[in-house]
């Protein structure tokens, strides 16, 4: 392929609430908690927060680190399951606030967790036909969870930017190659005019995760006739701290090629934004050369994996916008009740 990685950002709340305040109100074991989920505290949006103002933050972070004139930007695409408007695009306020209008095309992608990567793949697409000369993909959610559900512990908010175009000298990365692996899997859904997802339980892990992220990482490896010992990091999408870590060790990554990438324990699940800020955390530490393995995932059920490679113009563009431990370090916590608030659980 000839396409590469302009410019990322990411954008994480402020707020946070532990694992341990959300156990107490509905008697759980919050150690029994974090040993299942591997995961210490999620973030949460404030009460001026939602998907779209999270995507708008990300989107000029990459915007800064693209260095370019945002009127040559031709595709936006939001990937999200909790979109603020059912009908309205959340495309269109992005590009609106990037000032990338009114010459481009703009819409929003639903697919679970993975609307973000398929974006990703629709501007790759573009950008190699010469449609377009930059694509935006971002994946970005104020993820839903029923109180006192399992999820509650997870559904997190963040958002991941980036900026695709042909892979020249501006590129800080090259992609060299993609593979999808989708089947029609009801492992977790959201009806019309229900507040709150339904999940499958254990059914979500085993036929559902695994089976699709396993099938695209084996698939793109296959594909480019690589191993994992190619790959300096490694990036699974993270509904919890443990199921990246067991697909890593089946497929014979290293604790130490996850490390980097590995968000969740400290931010939650993101949804759409989750693989998209793994690896933006991975371009904020990787050097020129190394090899990065991205592969998303997205329930109802399909996988994006991604091959690629970091270049030398990362090292300049990094800094010119806040990292994602930059992000990851600014919390402030907040109890339960305060959560409700934020998150408006209460209907009045």
């Amino acid at each position: 392929m000839d396409v590469g990685i302009i410019g990322y950002g990411v954008y994480v709340p402020r707020y946070r609430i532990r694992v341990e305040d959300i156990a107490k109100v509905w008697g759980e074991d919050a150690i029994r908690i974090r040993q299942g989920l591997l995961v210490d505290e999620k973030s949460v949006p404030a009460a001026d927060e939602d998907t779209a103002t999270i995507s708008v933050e990300a989107a000029r972070n990459a915007v800064k680190r693209a260095v370019i004139n945002p009127q040559d930007i031709g595709a936006i695409y939001v990937g999200s399951e909790s979109h603020p408007y059912a009908v309205k695009p959340t495309a269109t306020i992005v590009a609106e606030a990037v000032e990338a209008t009114p010459n481009l095309t703009a819409a929003d992608m639903e697919f679970a967790c993975k609307a973000g990567t398929a974006g990703m793949q629709a501007c790759m697409g573009l950008v190699e036909a010469k449609l377009i000369k930059y694509g935006m993909a971002i994946g970005s959610d104020t993820a839903q969870a029923a109180p006192g559900d399992a999820l509650e512990y997870t559904a997190a908010a963040g958002g991941g930017a980036f900026i695709i175009g042909k892979n020249n000298g501006e590129s800080i990365a090259e992609i060299e190659g993609t593979y999808s692996y989708s089947t029609d899997l009801p492992d977790f859904w959201r009806r019309e005019m229900r507040p709150y997802p339904k999940h499958g339980g254990r059914f979500t892990g085993k036929p559902a995760y695994f089976k699709h992220v396993l099938s695209a990482a084996h698939g793109i490896l296959r594909q480019l006739k690589l191993t994992p010992q190619d790959f300096a990091h490694a990036v699974f999408h993270q509904p919890n701290g443990k199921f990246p870590c067991q697909v890593a060790e089946e497929l014979g990554f290293s604790k130490a090629q996850l490390a980097t990438g590995l968000v969740t324990p400290k931010i939650g699940n993101t949804y759409s934004g989750c693989s998209m800020i793994g690896l933006a955390a991975v371009l904020d530490k990787a050097n020129p050369g190394e090899r990065i393995l991205v592969v998303s995932y997205g329930s109802g059920a399909g996988s994006d994996a991604f091959s690629i490679r970091v270049k030398e113009a990362v090292e300049k563009k990094r800094e010119l916008a806040l990292t994602t431990l930059d992000y990851i370090n600014n919390k402030l916590y907040i109890d339960y009740s305060s959560y409700t608030k934020h998150k408006r659980l209460l209907v009045t």
